[in-house]
């Protein structure tokens, strides 16, 4: 069950810079290895994200109510270890700068018991209108109040997003269908589920064998459900992978680039 600490809600938690938010990795969010999912843990990034905007008067909730909402751009989470069952995490979230269209929030991952740094996450949200799903100058709400909230001194001591670079070299590996389960509360398939699906592509020999060391996706265009999905796989470097995501249009048979990512394996020691 998602836990917000006890200053979630206080005079003192909203109006902070960074906001700091407590998580339980449930058993049965954990892989075969007893480790916390990859989707899940972006979940919980996610959550606190918009935890951390509603506080602050401008998150989905207030949002929605005129016509706008936010869309995950770029998410990057790199991690020295992933929480095994019954970790308690606590994600801390801020805004490290905001422009017109776009803002820049950044993400520090602890084990909330020893304070042992377990990772940090980096991500780019674009404000789109709701009607015409056009980008929304997210400066023009609540008077551009989202600027008292840019930290600009705390430490994510992690490379940004990069531009993830396919050639022709890379191999096509599956088509699936998306359905109900794949849509999200703005209408399209959910960020989350694209990592999911992705990391679907290696098997569970290599899953044992590995884990995740960096994972970054830059979403592209918007799909949606029933949309059936195919997946091309590129290895870049040893252990380091970049899949494209791709759909089809059925009444033009084009294809559509929906997201690319880009995944860091890092040989596992502790099987």
């Amino acid at each position: 069950m998602k836990q917000l600490l006890t200053t979630e809600g206080t005079q003192e938690n909203a109006h902070s810079k960074v906001g700091r938010y407590e998580f339980l990795a449930e058993p049965f969010h954990c892989d075969f290895t007893d480790r916390l999912f990859m989707g899940h843990l972006g979940n919980h990034l996610l959550n606190a994200a918009d935890f951390h905007s509603n506080e602050r008067g401008f998150g989905m909730h207030f949002l929605n109510t005129i016509h706008r909402t936010w869309v995950l751009s770029r998410l990057v989470i790199e991690m020295k270890e992933m929480p095994v069952a019954y970790t308690r995490l606590a994600v801390e979230t801020w805004v490290k700068d905001a422009l017109r269209y776009f803002t820049h929030r950044n993400f520090k991952i602890e084990d909330s018991a020893t304070g042992h740094i377990l990772g940090y996450g980096r991500s780019i949200w674009a404000m789109i209108d709701t009607d015409t799903r056009q980008p929304a100058d997210l400066l023009s709400v609540h008077n551009g109040d989202i600027l008292k909230y840019v930290e600009t001194d705390k430490a994510c001591p992690i490379n940004p997003p990069s531009r993830v670079k396919m050639t022709d070299a890379a191999t096509f590996v599956c088509t699936i269908d998306t359905g109900y389960s794949d849509v999200d509360v703005n209408g399209h398939i959910n960020s989350v589920k694209y990592i999911e699906h992705v990391l679907d592509l290696w098997d569970l020999d290599w899953h044992r064998n590995h884990r995740i060391g960096r994972f970054e996706i830059a979403y592209v265009a918007e799909g949606h459900g029933g949309d059936r999905l195919s997946f091309y796989r590129e290895q870049t470097a040893p252990n380091e992978f970049c899949v494209r995501v791709m759909k089809t249009e059925s009444d033009s048979d084009e294809a559509i680039e929906l997201c690319r990512s880009k995944v860091v394996f890092v040989k596992n020691d502790l099987l």
